[in-house]
């Protein structure tokens, strides 16, 4: 949802050492974790690289090294930034780069910038509240989760009225992902069915938790229709206080 969501506003983040190029298979990662909220993002850029849709940098000030993720952007080495506060994650596992982070920050981007929203995400087409919020994946085929409250996310979309305050789950790839955006992690999914020039082919989903792009989940949570957060945020159907499975 909200991927794209694109998004106003972040939480939180935390300070990690430097990353070593290669993964470090000996560790396991542990289910990532959201932790804490912090205000204050600002420093030199030491190190950056881009991957799977998102800038990570690593921001130094006062000898202390804060990894941040930010929407893709261009940053340089040296470079003095000052970020929107975002959600700290602990033991979070990036496929795109083969590494863990110790601690990480997803952070909405430069807070000298304005927030960008999509036109879908300001409202835009309600017959799904999210077109054109996140890509339209190619190739996408994932199978129905099983089990009583299963749905398709072209189901969610047709069934909504029906479906509305009540629990469903649905098993589909994540192609976007907005981090600590008004005190929670959006997340977009899809599975192949739905309409792409709908807009119904993408489901967006509110967790405390963090997936990575590209991985494929199912959600469970409480699904909405015509809900609306304000500021512009509205959607068609949405799925809220998702947990995931993998």
């Amino acid at each position: 949802m909200i991927a794209t969501m694109t998004f106003s506003a972040a939480s939180a983040f935390a300070v990690t050492d430097k990353p070593s190029p290669m993964p470090v298979p000996e560790k396991k990662a542990t289910k990532a974790q959201a932790v804490s909220d912090t205000s204050s993002l600002s420093g030199k850029v030491v190190e950056t690289m881009n991957s799977g849709g998102y800038t990570y940098v690593c921001l130094e000030k006062k000898g202390k090294k804060t990894w941040v993720a930010v929407p893709e952007m261009k940053v340089s080495v040296g470079q003095q930034i000052s970020l929107m506060p975002g959600q700290e994650m602990v033991n979070f596992p990036s496929k795109s780069l083969g590494r863990t982070f110790d601690s990480i920050i997803f952070s909405g981007g430069p807070t000298s910038a304005s927030p960008s929203v999509s036109s879908s995400e300001k409202g835009g087409k309600k017959a799904s509240g999210s077109k054109a919020a996140s890509p339209i994946a190619k190739d996408i085929k994932v199978a129905k989760a099983t089990g009583p409250d299963a749905y398709t996310v072209g189901e969610i979309f047709e069934k909504r009225t029906a479906l509305h305050e009540k629990t469903a789950v649905v098993k589909g790839q994540v192609v976007k992902v907005s981090a600590g955006i008004m005190g929670k992690n959006w997340i977009h999914l899809q599975d192949g069915t739905g309409d792409p020039t709908q807009g119904t082919n993408d489901l967006v989903a509110t967790s405390d938790e963090v997936p990575a792009l590209g991985e494929i989940i199912t959600v469970k949570g409480t699904v909405f229709k015509d809900k609306d957060f304000g500021a512009g945020y509205k959607y068609a159907v949405i799925m809220e206080k998702a947990s995931i499975q993998r």
